[in-house]
């Protein structure tokens, strides 16, 4: 819908006003041509259900650690390929960083989505092979199919309300500069103490209380939900990924001089 290419353009903005020499990082075109469908959303119609990228998140449990693990597999390669040079890697790394960070920090992913859709599928999400058995809930009969299907693609269904916010979203930010999201240097100290997933969790709780996705769920798009949207939420989503792009830069840099 756009918001992953926004997030990821305002934060490559926001890297050439904190590096005096950018060119050590890919430009935005090559980090957006591992977005789309050479990101990890694509694989979801490439190859349903082999090895998809899961990127739901519990902020409040710490046993869930899937996207945690993800997060850290690409900020480790990125700091590495970084200080190989290898640029189109590097682009991609960086690519798919950003998608985890803005998945892992986007209200509608907070939602236990998984746990609701197996409840409503009957059955596993590794059932799900084709583009077909993704898109139709199966039913033991042809009512209670209908039922489950309004129940997913309804309103106020399960994806229907995970897509109308998502795409709520993309237009509000669509024409805003995010001139908020750039990090101050006590920013990029505390992602260095922390370190990025630490960082990640934090975020991820502090947006979580919030409340965003329920309070849109119960209202639509009030105002105030609205402004939260603009001024707090993708900001912080965007200076996230500035930070985890920034701080494996000069992570990189140790490790070359090392």
């Amino acid at each position: 819908m756009g918001a992953h290419q926004k997030i990821d353009r305002v934060a490559r903005n926001n890297i050439s006003k904190l590096l005096a020499d950018d060119s050590v990082f890919p430009d935005s075109k090559n980090i957006l041509h591992f977005e789309g469908r050479n990101g990890p959303d694509g694989i979801k119609g490439k190859s349903p259900a082999v090895n998809e990228p899961w990127h739901f998140y519990n902020p409040f449990d710490d046993e869930d650690t899937q996207l945690i693990d993800i997060i850290k597999s690409h900020y480790d390669q990125l700091v590495k390929v970084l200080a190989a040079h290898n640029r189109e890697r590097v682009a991609f790394e960086a690519a798919w960083l950003a998608h985890a960070i803005v998945d892992g920090l986007t209200p509608a992913h907070h939602y236990p989505y998984e746990e609701k859709l197996i409840e409503l599928r009957g059955e596993g999400i590794e059932t799900r092979t084709t583009i077909k058995d993704k898109m139709v809930i199966p039913g033991s009969t042809k009512k209670e199919m209908v039922k489950n299907n309004w129940k997913m693609w309804g309103p106020k269904g399960l994806m229907s309300t995970h897509a109308l916010f998502e795409l709520g979203v993309a237009a509000i930010i669509a024409p805003l500069s995010l001139s908020s999201s750039m990090p101050t240097q006590e920013d990029i100290a505390r992602m260095q103490e922390v370190g990025v997933t630490e960082y990640f969790k934090q975020t991820a709780r502090e947006i979580a209380v919030q409340d965003l996705y329920h309070r849109f769920y119960n209202r639509g798009w009030t105002t105030k939900l609205t402004l939260d949207i603009r001024n707090k939420l993708v900001p912080t989503i965007t200076k996230a990924v500035t930070l985890a792009w920034h701080c494996a830069i000069l992570e990189s840099k140790i490790l070359q001089d090392t």
